[in-house]
């Protein structure tokens, strides 16, 4: 991350929150409002985490004025870095800090899912552990429900503890309208346009298990939360690919 540079103590300290969200790589985060940092109750904990607590504090609130060598203050400004990003983790599952997250969310700034069968969904950065240092921070692509590196390296360098485990559902229950819908459309292996046998049948099975999960759910009255489609159409193409493969002697192709 590039590093803070000005020509007086006054520059530094007044503007150390808007140089942070600005600064390259830290495009994930978003501005914690200046009442939540001053807030104590909001920092409980933190003081045993964070190596020179209390200038780190002042210098993310725009009051640091202590008188220091090059060497303590780059030492305080690491130690203000790793202080917001734990402050960000609780501030984005509050309601303001899940209203600026969606915000981006939505134009896609965290960055798009890779998966063709995605159509470009929107991705959510997310921790893998909540204890600091840890993991990296990842992307979760709500359509397939898997998870992604960042593609930058700046991003990829980030800790996961900054956005937690639990931000990204916590995001969903609040608007539910954003969840998008689950595709059941997924890619085929083909050999000249046969279905490759193992593959072939894993999707038999896989779709088998996913049928049953989503009558259980009926059943229950919970919404399955799966795109509507033909199953009648797709049981057909399924026979008129068996049909064209017995002519050849086989239902599927093994490989």
């Amino acid at each position: 991350m590039d590093d803070f540079n000005s020509e007086t103590d006054s520059d530094y300290t007044s503007y150390w929150r808007d140089w942070f969200i600005s600064s390259r790589g830290n495009e994930y985060f978003c501005e914690i409002d200046e009442e939540y940092l001053t807030d104590r109750f909001n920092l409980t904990g933190l003081n045993t985490e964070v190596t020179y607590y209390q200038y780190a504090l002042d210098l993310v609130t725009d009051v640091f004025d202590l008188d220091c060598d090059d060497e303590m203050r780059e030492a305080i400004e690491k130690s203000a870095r790793h202080l917001y990003g734990l402050v960000h983790a609780r501030y984005i599952v509050t309601t303001r800090g899940l209203s600026k997250m969606l915000d981006k969310f939505k134009k896609g700034e965290f960055g798009k899912c890779p998966r063709v069968m995605c159509d470009a969904q929107p991705l959510l950065p997310m921790g893998q552990s909540d204890i600091a240092n840890s993991s990296p921070v990842k992307l979760y692509c709500p359509r397939c429900e898997d998870l992604y590196n960042p593609k930058s390296s700046r991003h990829s360098s980030i800790d996961g503890a900054y956005f937690g485990t639990s931000f990204h559902n916590i995001l969903f229950q609040v608007y539910p309208g954003m969840l998008p819908t689950k595709f059941q459309q997924r890619y085929e292996p083909r050999v000249f346009g046969f279905r490759v046998h193992a593959a072939a049948s894993l999707m038999r099975w896989q779709a088998e298990r996913r049928e049953e999960m989503k009558d259980r759910l009926r059943k229950a009255r919970v919404e399955v939360g799966f795109q509507d489609e033909d199953d009648d159409g797709e049981l057909e193409e399924l026979d008129d690919d068996g049909e064209d493969l017995d002519t050849l002697g086989g239902r599927d192709m093994q490989l």
